[in-house]
């Protein structure tokens, strides 16, 4: 009797714990677009811009990498604006460095679903404007070279209020 009673006990909370589930995973950011003052760093022949997405570091070493040690983004989604699925990207430049991978998208609104560092998967609505980059650092504070004009009223925070990208500007 008192094995079924543990029995019963160990069930319940394994259940229990498995139907919980974290409020991050319904977290959605404010709009992120590319810095107003973004220089263009591209082509003037192209009509494309860059999605750059410093996602959090993926957990298990990948033994098929360079470096299977090394640090590597997770990998992540973009949806259009009708939640059709248009791209899985693996996050990964391919190169030494292991940089997060650019992706080449025609100007508009998308939604990025990437995991954030302590957060979960998260949802950031993104503008991709012709000729520039839209960066989010998802991984737990990234390197802004020019975050000394950051405000409270320009940027997109995570709950903790670490920065994650530029709030996207009206005129886009």
């Amino acid at each position: 009797m008192k094995a079924l009673i543990n029995l019963i006990v160990i069930s319940a909370g394994t259940f229990l714990t498995g139907c919980a589930t974290s409020n991050y995973d319904k977290l959605v950011l404010d709009t992120v677009g590319p810095p107003a003052s973004d220089p263009t760093t591209m082509s003037s022949h192209s009509t494309h811009g860059i999605l750059l997405v410093y996602s959090a570091f993926r957990r298990n070493a990948d033994f098929n990498a360079r470096d299977p040690y090394g640090h590597e983004y997770s990998d992540y989604e973009i949806f259009a604006t009708d939640g059709r699925l248009l791209q899985r990207v693996h996050n990964n430049s391919g190169t030494i460095l292991q940089d997060p991978a650019q992706v080449d998208l025609p100007p508009g609104k998308y939604t990025v679903k990437a995991r954030a560092n302590g957060y979960g998967v998260v949802t950031v609505p993104v503008i991709i404007a012709a000729r520039q980059s839209t960066v989010l650092h998802l991984e737990g504070g990234g390197f802004w070279p020019d975050e000394s004009k950051f405000n409270q009223t320009n940027t997109v925070r995570l709950p903790d209020g670490l920065i994650i990208g530029w709030k996207a500007g009206n005129n886009l």
